[in-house]
C-alpha cells in the first residue's frame, strides 16, 4: 500500500488483493490466491465472483481466480468451480475441470449430470463435505510421502552404493564433505549418519577435511541436523569446537539439542584445556571455560535427570583440570553436593547414583582437586552405603575406594560382603584383590563356588596368599586341600595354591606334604611332567620300603602316561636288583594296567621295547614270563584280524 491511513475495515483489503491477480507473474498471483485464504469464503465470494462476470477482465485473471477457489476447502467454492466448467471459454473451462480433479470432485459429461452434483453437495451440506475433502487429503498426502519416501529411500541406497564403493579414507571424507552441505537436509541427515558410524567404528577416525563442515553443521537450520551434529562432536573433543558450540549453546531453542551441544562442549573445553599448560591458556579459553560451567550449573539445577547429569558430567570435566581459582573449585564442589541432597528422598535413585559417580570421580587420583572433593563427599558416600539403590551404593564403594582403598575395604567387610548387589560384591573383592591381607580370606573363601564371584575371589585369595607368611599357608593348607574340606576347589586352584606354599620361604617343614600333594594333583590333572618331578623327588626321600612302595605306584603311571620310557626301564631295573617282580607285585600291575589298556595315541610297543632291553640279574623266571605275555599280548593286537569263513 501506498496510502499511510488507517485501515477501519478488513474489506479494504479484499478490493487490493484481488487486484494482484491481474498479475502476467504466476509466481505473485500463487502469492495473492494464498492471501485471499486471510478471509472467510462468504467475504471474499461476491468480489471474486465478480472476477468471473466481468467480460473485460482478462482469461489470464480468471484462471488466476480459478486457482483462488481450488485452494479453498469450502462447499461453495466447489459449487462455482462446476458452474465454471460451462463457461463459453475453454480455457477457463479447462482449468476449472482441472482444478475438480485435483480436488477430486466429479466433473461430469454434461450439464445434467454437474447440476446433479452440485445438487449432491449441496444436500450432503458443508460438514460432511469438508470431513469428505480431509480425508481424501489426507490419503493423498500419504500417497505423496510414501512416494517421497521411495524415491528418498532409492536415492540414499544409490548413494550407499557410491560410499561403499570408495575404499580410501581421504576420498571417502571428501565424498561426506560434499554431502555435508547439500541443499537437502535429508541428504545432510544421510552424509551425517556415514560420519557417525565411521566415528563409533573401533579404531577410527575421521579425516581432517571434514572437521571444519562439521563445526558449521553446528548452527544449520535443521533440528535433526544440529542434534546428531552435536553428537557427533561429542566423541570429537579434540576438535576447536568450543567457540562455536557456546555460542549455538546460547541461541539454541529445542532443549533435546541444548543438552548434546553442552555434552559436545564440556568435552571440546576440557581437551583444550588439557593440551595447554596451566601457563598458556588464553584469556578466550578461560572465558569459554568460565561460561561452559555457569550452563553446567543451570543444567544441574534441572528437574530433568538427563539435563541435570550432563551438567554434573560437565563440571566433573572442568573440575578435573587446573586453573580454576579455590572459590570457583569450592562453590562447584558445593553445588554437586546440594544437588545430591535434594535427590534424597526421591525413590528414584538413578540420579542420586549418577551424582555419586561424577562425585566419585573428583575424588581420583588424576582430580586436581581430589583433597577437596574428598573432605566434602567423604561422609556422603558413607551414607549413601545404606541407600536402597544399588546404583547409589555402587557409586559409594567407588568414592570410598578413590579416597582410600585400606579404609574403604576395612568399612566394607564388615556389613557390605553380602549386599544384594552384584556389583558391589565384586567391587569389594576387586579391592581385596589390591590390598586386602590374611583378614579376608575367611570371607573370601566364602565367595568359592558361587558363579558369578568366584573366580574373582579365589584370585584374591591367591594374591594374598602370595604375600602370606608361612604360618598363614599351613593353615589354610589344611582348610583347602584335605578331602573333607567344605571349600570346594578345583584340582588346579588347589595346584595354584600349594605352587604359593612351596616358594614361600620357612616353608622346609611341610614341603615333603606340599610335593606330595602337588605330585598326586599334578598325575590327577594330566600334567605328567610336573607330577614325574614331584614324585621322583620323594621315592629318592622316602627311607623305608613301604614308603617307596607307596609312592611306586603313582610315579609308575606319571612315567607311563608320560612317555618317560627310560625313566621306567630305570625304576624296574632298581626293583629287579633285588627281588624277581611276580605278577602281583605294584611294579607289574602297573605296567600291565598300562599296556592292556594303553592310552589313545600312546604306543606300548615303545615301553615294552625298553623294558625287554634291561639286563635281567639271573634267577628272575616270573619277570621273564611276564615279558613273554606282554610280547604276546603285543604281537596278538598288532595281527589283523582274518576273516570269518562262512557256514555252507
Amino acid at each position: 500500500r501506498v496510502s499511510k491511513k488507517a485501515v477501519k475495515n478488513d474489506q479494504d483489503f479484499i478490493e487490493p488483493l484481488l487486484c494482484v491477480l491481474d498479475t502476467k507473474t504466476d509466481a505473485e498471483a500463487q502469492l495473492a490466491a494464498e492471501a485471499t485464504l486471510v478471509f472467510e469464503y462468504d467475504k471474499i465470494r461476491e468480489p471474486l465472483d465478480k472476477i468471473f462476470t466481468d467480460p473485460n477482465k482478462p482469461v489470464k485473471t480468471k484462471i488466476n481466480a480459478i486457482h483462488a477457489l481450488k485452494l479453498r476447502l469450502d462447499m461453495k467454492a466447489t459449487i462455482r468451480l462446476i458452474e465454471l466448467v460451462d463457461d463459453p471459454d475453454r480455457g477457463i473451462q479447462k482449468n476449472a475441470k482441472n482444478a475438480l480433479h485435483s480436488l477430486g470432485i466429479p466433473v461430469g459429461e454434461d450439464a445434467q449430470t454437474r447440476k446433479q452434483n452440485k445438487d449432491a453437495i449441496k444436500q450432503q451440506g458443508q460438514v460432511v463435505f469438508l470431513r469428505t475433502q480431509l480425508i481424501r487429503q489426507d490419503a493423498q498426502m500419504r500417497k505423496e510421502r510414501a512416494a517421497l519416501d521411495l524415491w528418498q529411500r532409492r536415492y540414499k541406497s544409490e548413494l550407499d552404493k557410491r560410499y561403499e564403493s570408495i575404499s580410501e579414507d581421504a576420498a571417502r571424507g571428501e565424498f561426506l564433505a560434499a554431502y555435508l552441505v547439500d541443499a537437502e537436509t535429508v541428504v545432510r541427515l544421510w552424509a551425517l549418519d556415514k560420519a557417525y558410524k565411521w566415528r563409533v567404528a573401533p579404531g577410527s577416525k575421521l579425516p581432517e577435511k571434514l572437521s571444519p563442515v562439521l563445526i558449521k553443521l553446528i548452527s544449520d537450520g535443521d533440528r535433526d541436523v544440529r542434534l546428531i551434529t552435536a553428537k557427533l562432536l561429542a566423541l570429537m573433543p579434540k576438535l576447536d569446537s568450543a567457540s562455536p558450540l557456546l555460542a549455538q549453546l546460547g541461541a539454541e531453542q529445542d532443549d533435546q539439542v541444548k543438552t548434546k551441544l553442552l555434552v559436545a562442549l564440556g568435552g571440546a573445553c576440557s581437551n583444550a584445556i588439557l593440551s595447554n599448560p596451566k601457563t598458556t591458556i588464553s584469556p578466550e579459553m578461560k572465558e569459554i571455560r568460565r561460561q561452559t560451567l555457569e550452563w553446567a550449573a543451570k543444567f544441574l539445577l534441572e528437574e530433568n535427570v538427563e539435563k541435570a547429569r550432563n551438567g554434573a558430567e560437565v563440571i566433573k570435566k572442568l573440575l578435573n583440570r587446573d586453573g580454576l581459582e579455590p572459590k570457583e573449585v569450592d562453590r562447584y564442589l558445593g553445588l554437586l553436593s546440594e544437588r545430591y541432597g535434594t535427590q534424597k528422598d526421591n525413590p528414584d535413585g538413578t540420579l542420586r547414583g549418577e551424582l555419586l559417580n561424577e562425585m566419585a570421580a573428583l575424588c581420583a587420583h588424576d582430580s586436581t582437586c581430589r583433597q577437596k572433593a574428598a573432605q566434602l563427599f567423604q561422609n556422603l558416600f558413607v551414607e549413601a552405603l545404606r541407600d536402597e539403590s544399588n546404583f547409589v551404593r555402587e557409586a559409594a564403594v567407588d568414592g570410598l575406594a578413590y579416597i582410600n582403598k585400606t579404609n574403604a575395604l576395612k568399612l566394607l567387610r564388615t556389613d557390605f560382603i553380602n549386599d544384594p548387589s552384584i556389583t558391589l560384591k565384586k567391587k569389594i573383592i576387586a579391592l581385596a584383590d589390591e590390598v586386602g591381607g590374611k583378614e579376608d580370606l575367611n570371607w573370601l573363601s566364602e565367595k568359592i563356588g558361587v558363579n558369578s564371584e568366584s573366580d574373582s575371589a579365589w584370585q584374591a585369595m591367591l594374591k594374598i596368599f602370595t604375600g602370606s607368611d608361612t604360618g598363614v599357608l599351613k593353615e589354610w593348607m589344611d582348610k583347602l586341600t584335605v578331602q573333607s574340606s567344605k571349600i570346594k576347589l578345583s584340582d588346579q586352584q588347589k595346584i595354584d595354591f600349594l605352587e604359593i606354599a612351596e616358594n614361600a620361604k620357612g616353608n622346609s617343614e611341610y614341603m615333603p606334604e606340599i610335593r606330595k600333594k602337588l605330585g598326586g594333583l599334578y598325575l590327577k590333572t594330566g600334567q605328567y611332567e610336573q607330577a614325574e618331578g614331584y614324585l621322583s623327588i620323594l621315592y629318592k626321600m622316602a627311607q623305608t620300603p613301604e614308603g617307596k612302595n607307596e609312592i611306586l605306584p603313582d610315579l609308575l603311571d606319571a612315567c607311563l602316561k608320560g612317555a618317560k620310557p627310560e625313566l621306567i626301564a630305570e625304576l624296574v631295573k632298581s626293583c629287579l636288583a633285588e627281588r624277581d617282580l611276580d605278577p602281583n607285585c605294584i611294579v607289574v600291575k602297573s605296567i600291565d594296567n598300562y599296556l592292556s589298556k594303553p592310552p589313545v595315541g600312546a604306543d606300548p610297543n615303545e615301553i615294552l621295547k625298553v623294558l625287554i632291553g634291561i639286563k635281567i640279574p639271573q634267577g628272575r623266571p616270573q619277570w621273564n614270563q611276564q615279558l613273554e605275555s606282554w610280547s604276546a599280548l603285543l604281537g596278538k593286537a598288532k595281527e589283523p584280524e582274518k576273516p570269518k569263513q562262512q557256514s555252507s
